[in-house]
């Protein structure tokens, strides 16, 4: 009994611990750091790709803003970003891009792209 009372408070401090970190995955959080220079190479990322996927031939100015994501069942992190990128005929623009990156291997993939 006496090493029952002394293991429940641990079991109690383990699953309030546990609820809080299940809670804490999977929203979106906003990226403090835009500056980063991972963050603006997965923003560089997205426009190449979209270019190779489209055709379209804009160039990477910087991300503006953005928010992440953690997605337990992949392993990836979500990065959705705001980016600047200039078109063929010199007009900047506002695009919005979603980009799944793999912890285990960095292996990237860009689900969406659009204009805003």
């Amino acid at each position: 009994m006496r090493m029952f009372l002394i293991l429940l408070p641990l079991l109690l401090i383990s699953l309030c611990f546990q609820v809080t970190t299940t809670q804490m995955v999977g929203g979106w959080e906003p990226i403090e750091d835009i500056t980063d220079s991972h963050v603006q190479e997965i923003g560089n990322y997205a426009v190449s790709e979209h270019n190779r996927q489209s055709g379209d031939n804009l160039d990477f100015l910087a991300v503006m803003s953005g928010a992440t994501q953690f997605d337990e069942a992949t392993g990836s992190k979500k990065y959705g970003l705001d980016i600047d990128a200039r078109d063929a005929e010199g007009d900047v623009g506002l695009y919005r891009a979603l980009v799944y990156e793999r912890y285990e291997d960095g292996h990237r993939e860009l689900k969406s792209f659009n204009h805003v």
